[in-house]
């Protein structure tokens, strides 16, 4: 056998034939249909149909009433997704957010003043010298948190007073609520939980500028505590006993990792979406795939899961208009 004859044999060597879905795109010439070029993601391939997985793993979790955990970073509220945030807990379809700090915070900054589009290579220099905080392409006027501060100190100082009077620590889930009561504006994702009575656990209270504001306020009541320990066993006790338990992760960190390790004690969640870009190779959670969760008992061995690499500000809308808005 020559050269050429070996070549051609290895290279074009009989197979079998793979039996699945065709892989084809939306057809343009039948117009724009939305809806259609979303249920196209699920034939396009790469991460389109990682999307559309997701998508259906969610309307799954709703058509079998599954307790839905939504898990965020701050960023994420700093972003326009706080807008679809508010949807979700104004119009019940979550039933437990889990969240850091700045998701926190910047809730209720945004009902004082507005953030601004911004840019990625802006001069640091340049935003510092004119009080100009920037998150990522998103700008923000320190005068934000000038204001944010004359809303929150007069809050702590009700809840030290409380304390002083009952004894009773305020737990971090009730100054959530209590920041959503105060600030009394429908755009608020924050007052909508404290409206519908759904809780939004923050694990890292005081990473941020609410914790800067904790930070100023002990200077003068230094007996001032908030409680985490009871928000902890109040998140893991909600998932005990669940008939069906579905995660909506959107980034990663503590808010990611708070709501699977609540779901190790009822010993694995039904269904789990992750949409992040974090990879896997420094072993961190951030980066962990829903399998190394199932090793945990974060998520059950036979679970419906999806990971969705991307970033969630163009993805998350696009999974909520498939699946939350559909359901009545």
């Amino acid at each position: 056998m020559d050269k050429i004859d070996m070549a051609r044999k290895n290279l074009l060597r009989q197979s079998e034939e793979v039996s699945g879905t065709k892989i084809e795109g939306y057809d343009f010439d039948k117009g724009v249909n939305y809806d259609e070029i979303v249920g196209s993601f699920a034939s396009t391939g790469a991460q389109a149909s990682q999307l559309a997985r997701a998508i259906e793993i969610v309307r799954k979790m709703l058509a079998e009433k599954a307790f839905i955990f939504l898990g965020y970073t701050s960023s994420m509220v700093s972003s326009g997704l706080r807008d679809i945030f508010r949807y979700l807990v104004k119009h019940k379809k979550v039933n437990v957010v889990v969240t850091t700090a700045g998701g926190i915070e910047e809730d209720i900054i945004k009902c004082l003043g507005d953030f601004v589009l911004g840019d990625f290579r802006a001069s640091g220099k340049d935003l510092r010298e004119k009080g100009i905080n920037r998150i990522g392409n998103i700008f923000v006027s320190n005068n934000r948190y000038v204001e944010f501060e004359k809303f929150v100190q007069p809050i702590l100082e009700e809840l030290w007073k409380e304390q002083e009077k009952t004894g009773k620590i305020v737990r971090a889930s009730e100054l959530v609520w209590k920041l959503g009561e105060k600030i009394n504006d429908e755009k608020s994702i924050c007052y909508w939980a404290w409206k519908n009575k759904i809780k939004i656990y923050c694990p890292a209270i005081t990473d941020g500028a609410l914790g800067d504001n904790v930070y100023f306020f002990k200077t003068k009541r230094e007996d001032f505590k908030i409680d985490v320990a009871d928000d902890t066993k109040e998140l893991n006790d909600s998932t005990i006993g669940l008939e069906k338990s579905g995660l909506v992760l959107l980034g990663s960190g503590v808010a990611k990792h708070a709501i699977l390790n609540a779901n190790m004690f009822r010993n694995g969640a039904d269904y789990a979406v992750y949409i992040n870009n974090a990879q896997e190779f420094d072993a961190s959670d951030a980066g962990a795939l829903p399998e190394e969760a199932i090793s945990w008992g974060k998520i059950l061995p036979d679970a419906e899961t999806v990971k969705v690499y991307g970033d969630a500000t163009i993805l998350f809308p696009i999974l909520v208009a498939g699946s939350f808005t559909k359901e009545g």
